[in-house]
């Protein structure tokens, strides 16, 4: 099956890219959520036109995220958690925490964006990779402190 994007999907292409997907992956998820349209002779004449309309958006994505990359470099968020003798955590801090926290500053965020390979389990200082936009990636400095 052949669609082509009308946003950018991981590991698949950019907005007005047509490619080639299984028809399941196509009919199940990309379709219903809006995130391609079937390519047929109809919508590869608008997909040209799509890609410039495209293109644009991209560009001034890549300039909002570097703007909050900048505004990240220069934030440290501070999570109290309760913690046992040897500075492990009753539980764990995660990516939905370290969004809160930035909300809290002032920074918005979606949790997706904000990649904890592991959960957050010690005390101490963390510093945890952002991925805004494809080409931009910041981090984070997280204290983990005892309440």
């Amino acid at each position: 099956m052949r669609v082509i994007l009308n946003q950018e999907v991981k590991n698949l292409g950019d907005a007005g890219d047509i490619v080639k997907v299984a028809a399941g992956y196509g009919r199940n998820f990309l379709l219903p959520r809006g995130l391609a349209v079937l390519a047929n002779e109809g919508t590869v004449a608008q997909a040209a036109h799509a890609a410039k309309v495209a293109d644009a958006i991209r560009r001034k994505q890549l300039s909002g995220s570097k703007a909050i990359a900048e505004k990240l470099a220069e934030t440290a968020v501070t999570i109290r958690r309760e913690a046992g003798d040897d500075d492990k955590l009753f539980g764990s801090v995660t990516n939905r925490d370290i969004a809160e926290a930035l909300a809290a500053e002032g920074v918005e965020l979606d949790r997706r964006l904000i990649e904890v390979a592991d959960p957050i389990r010690n005390i101490g200082l963390f510093t945890v990779p952002v991925r805004l936009h494809r080409d931009v990636e910041a981090s984070v400095r997280v204290y983990v402190i005892r309440a």
